[in-house]
């Protein structure tokens, strides 16, 4: 560690940037406990450890999208409990202060099972079911700085439910998916800045729904999921920049569906899922291949579903 005393040249200030003191990055799981409940829980994600309740949500539900810039994290439609009806709702939070959600706007298209995504600038939201049967391919985004109503983005290649994504800077990748009794390995990308419909990026290792998504700028992750067989403990990786088929990286300390992933340039972090006992978190280093480790435990005990999750570091933000 150098001494930083006395007055530097702009030479020795560029060799020294690295290291100063980096600021700690922050998680963000959203869900329902159970109906008439639900919460928004904060993590530091180069620190292992137990969750904080920091606020709730406007209505309460899951099985949502979370996507976020560096200072606010967006929460997009799900399932509530209490009304026993898919929501619209997007949602958001000021990360350096958390606390309760405000509403921001509206969805185009009602749904829970959406995947979400975002650069620093735009949030997506892809697919979904209005109903518990039927499917869209709608994606649809959102200024992440306003507030206000998503806008129509373009389309999915094909009307699916259960889509997760991963982002750099410039692409979105939602993967997995099921509709009709079908489930789905199929990744595809749309650029985050543009707008139209999504293109073929390959396959996943295995068909599956509602895995958790994380990412840094360069490589993105998909971790657990749900098929035929039940959950799935199977994490893929993928270099976003190329297109190809997902590799295998490793396993999940527990099977998890509907987990959500808040991640930085170096951990991934996937917490709770759907079912009994679904309060814990997992993490895996983003650059290696390997099996997760326990994390910590969420501040409120089991969750239905915590996709609706998002960080002040992910890949989307450089």
């Amino acid at each position: 560690m150098p001494n930083f005393n006395g007055v530097w040249s702009l030479t020795t200030q560029a060799q020294y940037a690295s290291d100063w003191p980096k600021p700690p990055t922050f998680g963000f799981f959203a869900s329902q406990l159970s109906s008439g409940s639900n919460f928004i829980h904060k993590i530091t994600i180069e620190t292992a450890g137990n969750a904080s309740d920091v606020g709730d949500l406007t209505v309460e539900r899951y099985l949502g999208a979370g996507a976020s810039s560096s200072t606010r994290g967006v929460f997009a439609g799900g399932f509530s409990a209490a009304s026993s009806a898919r929501v619209n709702t997007i949602d958001y939070i000021t990360m350096a202060t958390a606390g309760d959600a405000s509403d921001f706007g509206d969805l185009v298209a009602v749904g829970n099972y959406l995947g979400g995504a975002s650069n620093s600038t735009r949030a997506l939201f892809a697919g979904g079911t209005p109903n518990g049967s039927g499917a869209t391919d709608v994606i649809q985004y959102v200024t992440i700085a306003s507030t206000g109503d998503a806008s129509d983005f373009g389309d999915l290649l094909t009307a699916e439910y259960g889509k997760d994504a991963v982002e750099s800077p410039t692409r979105a990748i939602f993967a997995g998916a099921y509709n009709s009794g079908s489930f789905s390995n199929v990744m595809e990308y749309v650029t985050i800045a543009s707008t139209g419909n999504a293109q073929d990026f390959g396959d996943l290792t295995v068909t599956r729904q509602s895995a958790g998504g994380g990412s840094n700028s360069t490589r993105g992750l998909f971790a657990g999921g749900s098929n035929a067989g039940g959950a799935s403990n199977i994490i893929d990786y993928i270099t976003m920049a190329s297109t190809g088929n997902a590799t295998d990286f490793g396993d999940l300390t527990v099977a998890r569906f509907g987990a959500g992933g808040a991640t930085n340039s170096t951990r991934a972090v996937f917490g709770a899922g759907v079912g009994s006992g679904y309060d814990g978190m997992d993490f895996v280093t983003i650059a290696s291949t390997g099996n997760a480790t326990d994390f910590g435990d969420y501040a409120t005990g089991n969750a239905f579903g915590s996709s609706m999750a998002c960080s002040n570091g992910h890949g989307g933000l450089g």
